[in-house]
Order: C-alpha cells, then structure tokens, then sequence
C-alpha cells in the first residue's frame, strides 16, 4: 500500500496516476493551441550577438481561439489590462538600434503573465484593474498547467537559449504603465525597475535626463521587484549577475507614433552611453 494512492476510495498505484496527470497535461497543452494560433514567442534579430538582450514580456495580446475573448469586451482586451501599450513598437526600435536580439511574447499578459512566477497569485489574474476575467476564475489545474506549458514555458526557453547563444552583460526588459490605477495619479514619465543593478539605473536617468531636464523619472516606480510577482529579474537579470533594468514608460508617453520615436531616441541614446564601450 506504501506506493498506492487513494482515489474515491479505490487504491491507485502512484506511478501509474503520475502518468495519466502527466497525460492529462500534454492533453491540454496540445488543445490549448491550435494551427490558427500565433507562436507564443517572436525573436528579433535572433542571430545578434549583441552583449544585450531585450525582452518585452506584455508586447501581444493574442488569445487563443479555445478561449475566445476570456468573456472580456474590446475595450477592456485593448486596455492596459491587457497588454502593454506602446512596449512592443519602443522595444523593436531599441533592438533594431542597439543591433540587439529582442524576445517578444506574443499572448495576452491576460492568459498569462510572462513576467510572473508560474503558480503565483498574479501568474494568470482572475480581476485586473478592476475588471473581472470570470474564465480565469474557473480554471482547473490542468488548465493553469497549459497555459504554462503552451505560453510561459517557450518564452522563458528562449530567453535561456538567447544567453546560451553568445555571451550577454545586459538584460533590459520593456513595459509600459497607465497614467492612473485604481485612481491613484502616477506622475512619472518612466520608471526603472532593479534591486541589484542601481547603478545602471542612475546612469539611464542622468543620460534622460541631460537630454530633457523636465522628465520627471525614478527608481523602483511605479513598482518594485519581489522575488514572489516577478520574474525576469530575479530568475534571470539577477541570477545571471547582469547590468540590467526593468523599463518602464508611462502609456501615454508612447500611444503613438511620434512618443514612440521619441522615447526610442531618449532611451536609444541612454542605453548607448550607458554600455559605452561594451557593445
């Protein structure tokens, strides 16, 4: 009986129930997704062997098909709720300037958040911003597994493989806020993300900021790094011992073609100067 596991009374050998659980999850992953879908990842300049590697974990907003809209309506999907608005167009132009690989996921940070631990409670959000996502409430395990498996699990493979490829000293991951959140003003222009690469922080803020003194621009704003909501950093910037900054721009700084060309400018030249002489 030491390796049986009961089930509704009825004694199953614990290897046996591993497998099916396991069968069970290559189910779902495989239906979760379908040849109408999009690839979960998208790679830039893929061959670069660039010091520096970009990311932009919220550019998409893809659901796939099994999941129609997650009951939600167009203005809530376009929101910031989301996806992060502007990051993708401002982070292909900081690759393509910086000649640098560039990681795009191309999902929803809906379905699930490629920048959050897998199991968190912010993994995949049942309400955001104060909108309920009533599919996310009802998930099974099984489910939560796909998500991960189908849509997690290749970005964070390619993140890995992109540091395997060539040598990096330099991670910086984009994102986008909004203006206000759960009706509280957020009066920076951007924000720069990090526990163990201040340095790098204040070299891309005195750069801005010699650029345009009126920024108003801070460390660790609008959020902070925790090692329970956050990813990138501390599974892989930190972990690594990488120069490295979450960046994040306020959304309405870069809804449009023209804020993003100039915060591609602003935070192309930052960047350049602040790797002077590494790349």
């Amino acid at each position: 009986m030491e390796n049986k596991i009961s089930v509704n009374n009825y004694f199953i050998d614990s290897g046996i129930l591993f497998s099916l659980l396991l069968a069970m999850t290559a189910a779902a992953q495989t239906s979760l997704l379908s040849d109408l879908d999009p690839n979960p990842v998208e790679l830039v300049n893929e061959t670069s062997k660039a010091p520096v590697l970009f990311l932009c974990e919220h550019a998409g907003r893809a659901i796939p098909k099994t999941l129609g809209t997650l009951g939600l309506n167009e203005k809530a999907l376009m929101s910031h709720r989301g996806w992060d608005i502007g990051a993708e167009a401002l982070a292909r132009n900081l690759a393509n300037r910086l000649n640098a690989p560039l990681i795009l996921q191309r999902y929803s940070r809906l379905v699930i958040d490629g920048n959050r631990p897998p199991g968190s409670p912010e993994s995949i959000l049942e309400v955001s911003d104060g909108v309920e996502i009533e599919v996310n409430k009802k998930l099974s395990l099984h489910e939560r597994i796909a998500r991960e498996k189908a849509i997690f699990a290749p970005m964070d493979q390619a993140i890995n493989d992109a540091f395997s490829a060539s040598q990096r000293i330099a991670a910086f991951s984009i994102h986008s806020f909004s203006p206000q959140l759960g009706g509280q003003s957020r009066p920076w222009h951007a924000g720069f993300l990090t526990r163990r690469s201040i340095s790098t922080a204040k070299a891309l803020i005195e750069s801005l900021k010699g650029q345009r003194p009126s920024l108003n621009l801070a460390i660790n704003k609008p959020y902070t790094v925790d090692d329970e909501n956050d990813w990138f950093i501390p599974s892989h910037a930190e972990a690594r011992g990488l120069m490295h900054c979450l960046i994040e721009v306020r959304n309405d700084q870069i809804s449009d073609e023209l804020g993003i060309n100039l915060w591609s400018d602003l935070l192309g030249t930052a960047l350049s100067e602040c790797l002077n002489g590494v790349i």
